[in-house]
């Protein structure tokens, strides 16, 4: 009994000498010998947080980067935006300066000049209106129709008796869309209806 006693009591001093850790990871660390193993993670996760961190600056220059560039492009894009149009009008021009010298020529029967002239304007006209055709500028048709304040701006009203009331009767300037938009109000007389 004696012996027992004793080895319980050596069983005791032996368990306060050694404090029971409460982490058992940090207990199987311990016993695999393994002291220092946080630093090597931790010098792992900084490298990798580093890495990330670096990856994430780049991708953020290249974003600003693109957002600039796009910038410098759209202000590009309009302030050149009327280029085609514009290269498209040349003929126009060209044929115009053409319409006129050939009026302001001295030689040749002046009613001829004056009638290849009118020949000249009358197909540089022609022109003009298939190239606004061409960008979906169409001319908007006001004369013996109803009166559409959305399209036509009335300049005055005159009595008549062939044109029905609130209907247009004269175009002093043609009105214009551009695709579905009124790019400009057409300037006309409305009727008044018929003279009492």
């Amino acid at each position: 009994m004696g012996e027992r006693r004793k080895e319980e009591q050596q069983e005791q001093m032996h368990r306060e000498e050694a404090p029971i850790p409460e982490d058992l990871g940090a207990v199987e660390s311990i016993e695999k010998g393994e002291s220092g193993g946080e630093s090597m993670d931790s010098e792992n996760l900084q490298e990798e947080l580093d890495k990330t961190k670096e990856q994430l600056l780049r991708v953020a220059a290249d974003a600003d980067n693109y957002k600039k560039r796009m910038e410098r492009e759209k202000e590009k894009m309009v302030k050149y935006a009327g280029e085609n149009i514009l290269r498209e009008l040349l003929p126009t021009v060209d044929n115009l300066e053409r319409a006129l010298e050939q009026g302001r020529a001295e030689s040749g029967d002046p009613e001829q000049k004056l009638e290849s002239m009118l020949e000249g304007i009358e197909l540089t006209y022609k022109g003009l209106l298939s190239l606004l055709e061409k960008f979906n500028v169409k001319p908007i048709d006001s004369v013996g129709q109803p009166f559409n304040p959305d399209e036509m701006d009335a300049l005055t009203m005159e009595a008549s008796d062939e044109v029905p009331a609130n209907h247009v009767l004269k175009e002093f300037a043609k009105g214009y869309r551009f695709k579905d938009r009124v790019l400009r109000h057409a300037q006309v007389v409305v009727s008044s209806g018929k003279n009492s």
